[in-house]
């Protein structure tokens, strides 16, 4: 059975790309075009799609309104296409992810039908993978039969000294759940890797600011890491430590498709800090980071999975946890009292 997509645009233009873009692709149907929100919405009970593709402006009922509404009446995987890639709009793509959308993939300012081939192979795969969402598990509240981890006599001893997180489909709400909880005293610096679009960093980044007590940032190379402040790579650099405390950057190729990747991060970050690192791996497809955190893990540190009911695609940490990899294997809720447990004390 192909995959039933419905999409949301109010372009005429983008409209006919993505027709001629689905009719060539056979394991994936367009079931339906909406020109409004409001329309998608009404159109959902008679078409029944897999997924949702939806604008972020639209006549009456933009993107935010209709994934606030679908995913509270009938939630479905929510793909966001959108042409505001600058920082003052992005915090409103980040506000509809974290109203319930699963992804977000840049649309071209200029939608000639040129201008999609470099991003046609990439709506592609984010569909498959949508498709394959388990109803927003992260969305679930659940009741946990976990326990926060008690602060062994070891720990209590230990002093860590930085926290580096990894994350990819699923990522930015899960990070807004750790990294909102944290306070501005929190004694160590947070390095975070989130695989995200092109063009959507610097709004990830404003957004997270926005919704948190903690300064978060883009890495200089060079810098010092400050405690109380979490720090992401730049684009397509690879983040690491040339010694503690002291970032730099990378140019070595992608790994696993990725760069920056989880997995170079905490590779540096168990050379450089050893049993004084904390690695959380979050939500995510592909395997990136697992052997990073395997690094981690067998350097002595501190590592987190989260697990398979709260992700919202358990790829990296299910790889992480295969290579025995995670000390730890929590829900996302469970994960930041944990850390601040162990590490804020």
């Amino acid at each position: 059975m192909p995959i039933r997509v419905l999409v949301a645009e109010d372009s005429p233009v983008v409209q006919i790309v993505l027709k001629r873009l689905f009719s060539g692709c056979s394991d994936i149907e367009l079931v339906a075009m909406a020109r409004t929100g409001k329309e998608a919405l009404d159109l959902l009970p008679r078409v029944k799609p897999d997924v949702v593709c939806t604008d972020l402006h639209m006549p009456e009922m933009n993107g935010l309104e209709l994934t606030e509404e679908i995913m509270s009446t009938m939630p479905l995987p929510i793909l966001v296409l959108s042409a505001s890639v600058q920082a003052e709009d992005t915090q409103n793509v980040f506000r509809v992810l974290n109203a319930g959308a699963v992804d977000v993939l840049p649309k071209p300012i200029d939608s000639s039908v040129g201008n999609w081939d470099d991003l046609k192979q990439e709506l592609l795969t984010k569909i498959r993978v949508l498709s394959g969402v388990a109803v927003f598990t992260h969305r679930r509240r659940t009741a946990s039969v976990t326990k926060t981890p008690t602060v062994t006599r070891e720990e209590r001893l230990r002093s860590y000294q930085v926290l580096a997180v990894g994350a990819s489909t699923g990522g930015p709400q899960a990070l807004l759940s750790i990294l909102s909880t944290i306070p501005k005293n929190f004694p160590v610096p947070i390095v975070c890797v989130q695989h995200i679009s092109r063009g959507f960093l610097q709004g990830l980044v404003a957004w997270l600011n926005s919704e948190t007590h903690i300064t978060v940032e883009i890495a200089s190379a060079g810098s010092i890491a400050k405690p109380g402040t979490a720090y992401f790579p730049p684009e397509d650099k690879h983040l690491i430590f040339d010694r503690p405390g002291r970032f730099a950057y990378s140019d070595v190729p992608p790994l696993s498709g990725h760069r920056p990747s989880v997995t170079v991060l905490f590779e540096s970050v168990a050379r450089c800090y050893g049993r004084r690192a904390v690695g959380v791996l979050l939500t995510g497809m592909g395997k990136d980071g697992a052997t990073g955190m395997l690094e981690i893990e067998r350097a002595g540190g501190l590592t987190v999975a989260q697990d398979e009911a709260s992700s919202v695609v358990f790829g990296m940490p299910k790889e992480a946890i295969a290579l025995g990899a995670a000390h730890y294997v929590l829900p996302l809720n469970e994960i930041s009292p944990m850390l601040l447990e162990k590490v804020f004390r």
